[in-house]
């Protein structure tokens, strides 16, 4: 390790309030002795009070007043930040390695009150989520540096497994996870436009030879979740879409992303108004309620009611067919 972090790893001991030797100091981060005397030498001089103590239970020890510095982790800190990796994880942040490290480089530097508080509570939390693979964690990493230096990178893009892979230049401005999957937003030259790429279907990332710079204020999670669905939440024309029905199902249709955002007014008993674009009622709004069922009742607008019968007639010409042609293989 450097010569900081050796010094910021010493106040990490030091900061469990306990007595430690130079001796003992060395042995936990496995350095010299000298170098120990050396980091608290250059620590003391920065202004941390450090006080050394003779005797037979002597040792360093910081003044309580820096032990509770806001610049180190009180325990609701320390633990929200290992809950927090633990969501990282499993959504496949692509620098596992570092987070693990620095988990357990959290988990060294406390007392063991706070220790045991914090294997407490992370061994309560659990994540559910579709594993991101080896290869796909390294196409993250590529993009997440690329964004946070401004290089363009070359890439062979692939919509699907049968098409054969296209060649962009791409502008990086941010990586977004939504619904387990990875996504990268930024300005394709090809097209000439901001566009969005699922990670999984990338080829090829290479290095090019140009740079950029990210537009002021650009969100690509904003623009990701507009070039998705454009007409559903702002469109010029938004209806109010009232619905009713049983609370647990209201409460489940609230929890989607979609009408979470659109909702205006929840109302009891089990009633709830949305607004959403008229061109979203037509087209994609109707499939997100279908599986509710006969849980829900639209009061209105007439339009989705509508839409929702033409659907659903769709759905029973569907099935009705296969069920004919099941029959007549069997004949």
């Amino acid at each position: 390790m450097s010569k900081a972090d050796n010094m910021l790893s010493i106040l990490w001991l030091l900061r469990s309030g306990k007595r430690m030797t130079a001796q003992q100091l060395a042995d936990d981060l496995e350095i010299h002795v000298r170098t120990v005397y050396r980091c608290i030498d250059s620590l003391c001089a920065s202004g941390a009070p450090i006080i050394a103590e003779a005797g037979p239970n002597g040792g360093y020890r910081l003044l309580g007043e820096f032990v509770d510095s806001p610049l180190l982790f009180d325990s609701e800190e320390q633990k929200a930040l290992v809950h927090a990796s633990v969501f990282a994880r499993e959504a496949g942040y692509p620098f596992t390695d570092a987070l693990s490290r620095a988990v357990d480089k959290l988990k060294r530097y406390t007392n063991e009150e706070q220790l045991e508080r914090i294997n407490r509570h992370s061994s309560g939390l659990a994540v559910i989520q579709t594993p991101t693979d080896a290869r796909e964690l390294e196409l993250l990493k590529r993009l997440e540096e690329a964004v946070a230096r401004g290089e363009s990178l070359n890439m062979d893009y692939a919509k699907g497994p049968e098409l054969t892979p296209s060649h962009r230049v791409l502008d990086p401005y941010g990586i977004v996870h939504w619904k387990g999957l990875w996504y990268v937003v930024g300005f394709c030259r090809l097209r000439q436009e901001i566009r969005s790429f699922r990670v999984d279907r990338i080829v090829r990332l290479e290095a090019a030879d140009t740079r950029f710079e990210r537009p002021a204020a650009f969100s690509a999670r904003d623009f990701l979740l507009h070039s998705l669905f454009p007409d559903s939440l702002e469109a010029e024309t938004l209806d109010i879409v009232r619905l009713q029905g049983h609370e647990h199902a209201l409460n489940e249709l609230c929890k989607h992303w979609l009408f979470g955002h659109a909702l205006i007014e929840r109302r009891q008993p089990g009633e709830a108004l949305f607004k959403l674009g008229d061109l979203s009622l037509k087209t994609y709004v109707p499939y997100f309620l279908l599986p509710y069922g006969k849980s829900l009742e639209i009061l209105e607008p007439q339009i989705l009611i509508d839409r929702m019968a033409e659907v659903s007639l769709e759905m029973f010409k569907h099935y009705e067919a296969m069920q004919i042609k099941s029959a007549d293989q069997k004949g």
